[in-house]
């Protein structure tokens, strides 16, 4: 019987992607505000994060904002990192049914999570384990 073939994404190297109406405010955004690496080429923007992977970041004329999240940064200390974030010009966002503290966290079940936006509108977050 011939060896079973090994699945054909097995072993990419998976990435993920998301679009923005401005490239050069995003990667003011990403790389001054939140202290990212970013490298543009060829109009598009790379987002290395620690870990080693890299996001795509797209222009798109027609640029309609995530209602998700597409991109969690995990944190060792929540607080801190929204002090920072809110420091640097970044406002938390608050979601009906999800009640947050005075700083924008939200710690109902899971992990304690504050949600913000990016310029595009694209909704990141900041979280911590407990």
């Amino acid at each position: 019987m011939p060896p079973t073939p090994t699945p054909p994404l097995r072993d990419s190297k998976a990435f993920s992607g998301f679009s923005v109406d401005d490239v050069p405010e995003a990667a003011r955004f990403y790389g001054t505000v939140l202290g990212l690496d970013v490298t543009e080429e060829h109009g598009l923007l790379h987002l290395h994060p620690a870990g080693g992977a890299t996001i795509l970041v797209y222009p798109k004329a027609d640029h309609t904002p995530a209602s998700f999240t597409v991109l969690n940064f995990p944190v060792p200390d929540i607080e801190q990192a929204v002090d920072e974030l809110t420091a640097r010009g970044v406002e938390f966002e608050r979601y009906p049914g999800l009640e947050a503290d005075e700083k924008g966290i939200f710690r109902g079940g899971g992990p304690l999570i504050a949600w913000f936006t990016d310029p595009a509108g694209n909704v990141l977050s900041v979280l911590q384990e407990r």
